[in-house]
């Protein structure tokens, strides 16, 4: 048997780090001088992750897309904002195809319903594990079965009604269980001012950029999704896919919360709308600290089993699958869809 190559991802979280190569190594060095080399033929590079404020080569990005290894640039907080694939990745044109007809004929309905259901599932495994006040999972079931439209937008509105109301109770369940300093008076996504909210909307980035990458790996159209509206310039089945795992975001949050200070928070004055305002962010340092504890939390080993073998995966290898897993069941190869929930403890 030969031996197992280990898969590492490369996370270039300090401002001056370099990535390049030489002879057949991908090369990391920081601000400091500080070189690891990473043998292409020994280490499979399952993702690279570029801040800005870091240096890269041509020659290592020339590799990285002809080895097929995913680069995603992001801001100096750490928020997705690029990716560079290989041109080969979207020659898959079947999937494509079937998840198009998936919005006539009754697939979509199906993956908009499970999708929320597997939302409101999720919540309630980080209400029963912190001992809170627990959502009516089988109320909702059945009032998300019972749910019937004349068209997948008038289905999505009433769904998107009853995944609000699930989650208005959830966030003031575990907001709680934040220091009473941090804690809003609701949840707040996109420009939100507070730094819990705020905290959470940077966690989710990440989050989204897994279930990105997912996706694309399963040759699915990120901006073609069933339970979020289609809109110009919005990756619909990302955001619906990423409802299935916040929970597990969440509670990350909350394991790392009694190491949260209103000090490790700082106001940041911004125009939007034409309106200035303060927002308040989570500072630097916290910041780098909190994704590269997210990075790894993606590689923890979680109790679903493997689609092949093994009853243990990583949370990232179980968000690739259940992609390929949609993929599979939008082209006729599995007769149903329901997402695989973590059972937390």
């Amino acid at each position: 048997m030969g031996r197992r190559i280990k898969v590492v991802n490369l996370v270039l979280d300090s401002f001056g780090s370099f990535l390049g190569m030489e002879k057949g190594c991908i090369m990391l060095r920081d601000k400091h001088g500080k070189t690891d080399r990473y043998p292409l033929f020994e280490q499979e590079i399952g993702e690279v992750v570029l801040k800005s404020g870091n240096l890269v080569s041509t020659g290592v990005l020339t590799a990285l897309g002809f080895w097929g290894i995913d680069v995603v640039v992001t801001t100096r907080n750490g928020r997705p904002i690029a990716v560079l694939r290989n041109l080969e990745d979207d020659s898959h044109v079947k999937t494509r195809i079937s998840q198009y007809e998936a919005l006539k004929n009754g697939k979509g309905v199906h993956i908009a319903k499970e999708t929320v259901l597997g939302k409101v599932l999720g919540q309630n495994q980080v209400l029963r594990k912190y001992g809170l006040r627990q959502l009516d999972v089988m109320g909702t079931k059945e009032r998300i079965e019972k749910t019937e439209a004349e068209d997948l937008t008038s289905l999505r509105y009433r769904l998107t009604g009853i995944e609000g109301k699930c989650s208005e109770h959830y966030f003031k369940q575990i907001f709680g269980l934040f220091d009473e300093r941090l804690r809003p008076e609701q949840r707040h996504t996109f420009h939100a001012y507070d730094g819990l909210n705020n905290l959470f909307n940077l966690a989710y980035e990440l989050l989204f950029w897994k279930c990105y990458r997912a996706l694309s790996k399963a040759h699915l159209e990120t901006h073609l999704g069933f339970m979020h509206s289609l809109a110009l310039g919005k990756p619909s089945l990302v955001c619906d896919f990423e409802e299935l795992y916040r929970y597990l975001v969440d509670d990350f949050l909350i394991g790392c919360r009694l190491n949260l200070r209103p000090r490790d928070f700082k106001a940041k004055t911004e125009v939007f709308n034409d309106k200035k305002g303060k927002r308040i962010y989570l500072n630097e340092s916290k910041t780098r600290e909190l994704t590269r504890k997210i990075h790894d939390y993606f590689e923890r080993k979680v109790s679903v089993p493997r689609i092949k073998h093994g009853n243990r995966q990583e949370i990232e290898s179980l968000i690739n699958e259940e992609a390929m897993l949609l993929a599979s069941y939008l082209r006729d190869e599995k007769k149903n869809w329901t997402p695989r929930i973590v059972e937390l403890s």
